[in-house]
């Protein structure tokens, strides 16, 4: 994943892949234990309202598709549920073109 290549300064690849699997696993117990609330922008991004201590580097984009794959069901059920609300769902052409938040989700950006 494009996140697995942000290497930090004499950073092994399989160092930052563990860094990131580490950092998702906590994002997925924080949304399990409803300390992370997960939001859905209008143009179909995604942002975790919360996510700040353990994000270790790893954007939203990146922790949403690994949720998608190794996630908890109760993790993938509250993507659901976000996108429920927000009336749409999460866009990968969204994703793929920098459509972000900085603060949660209040303010939504394109790529920078």
């Amino acid at each position: 994943m494009p996140c697995d290549t942000r290497l930090k300064p004499k950073q092994t690849i399989s160092e930052r892949a563990e860094e990131v699997r580490r950092a998702v696993t906590k994002l997925d117990e924080l949304i399990r234990g409803s300390r992370v609330r997960v939001k859905v922008g209008p143009q179909g991004a995604i942002a975790f309202e919360g996510w700040d201590a353990d994000r270790d580097g790893v954007t939203d984009a990146c922790a949403y598709r690994r949720l998608m794959v190794q996630g908890s069901a109760l993790a993938k059920a509250a993507v659901q549920k976000a996108e429920l609300l927000a009336g749409r769902s999460v866009s990968t052409q969204a994703l793929a073109h920098g459509h972000h938040s900085h603060d949660g989700g209040k303010t939504w950006h394109h790529g920078h």
